[in-house]
């Protein structure tokens, strides 16, 4: 490869349920890659990212709405597809790590297992919508959900319309999860979220470990 053509990024994605601890660990994560010496490494969340997937995420957050279950597929799908055109692939072409909070194991777990459409019509749509684009590697943080209740708790602040949900829903993504991990053992790697961040920090770092040798950063 040419000196001036850069090695293609890397996309590491953060999954879980709410209160798993995706948004802490997401920003900590992109300090220690820049520490051990991955040059540019950008953090981003979905819905989001990009203008039109705020707007988006606005409006599937918003408890005062309702959403059906394939409009709420849907939708995430479309904020996916503005984010992963106008700032995914341009970061990964360009040699960036990107640190993504959410992406589409989390519409696999919500809208297919929780909402009950199939994981494998909302993997089709979704193939859709980001080009088939995949992470190289996602963590996938795993909490009770008596913990992830209480964490929620003490972010303040209103629940939003995804977090009103009952107990029911939650199981089922949590097992949705559990399939996807099951089935997809060397991409998604598994971490006890319930301890310290530190402690879940140096677990997600090993769960890397093999693509900070690869030499890309």
């Amino acid at each position: 490869m040419s000196p001036d053509v850069a090695a293609r990024g890397r996309l590491i994605t953060i999954e879980g349920v709410d209160g798993a601890g995706k948004t802490t660990l997401a920003a900590a994560l992109v300090d220690a890659l820049r520490a051990r010496g991955v040059e540019r490494v950008e953090a981003l969340r979905e819905p989001g990212g990009v203008a039109l997937a705020e707007r988006v995420r606005a409006l599937v957050v918003d408890p005062a709405l309702r959403c059906g279950p394939r409009a709420e597929a849907l939708l995430y799908a479309a904020a996916r597809a503005q984010l992963v055109e106008e700032r995914l692939d341009p970061l990964l072409e360009a040699g960036a790590w990107v640190v993504l909070d959410r992406f589409v194991d989390s519409s696999l777990a919500y809208q297919g297992a929780g909402r009950g459409l199939g994981v494998e019509e909302v993997a089709a749509l979704n193939a859709f919508a980001t080009g088939g684009l995949e992470p190289d590697r996602t963590v996938l943080l795993r909490v009770g959900a008596a913990q992830g209740r209480a964490r929620q708790a003490g972010r303040g602040g209103e629940p939003d319309r995804l977090e009103r949900e009952d107990a029911a829903f939650f199981a089922a993504v949590a097992a949705g999860y559990d399939a996807l991990a099951a089935a997809h053992p060397r991409r998604v790697l598994v971490v006890d979220a319930s301890g310290s961040p530190d402690g879940v920090l140096a677990a997600a770092l090993e769960a890397l470990g093999d693509l900070l040798d690869d030499g890309n950063g």
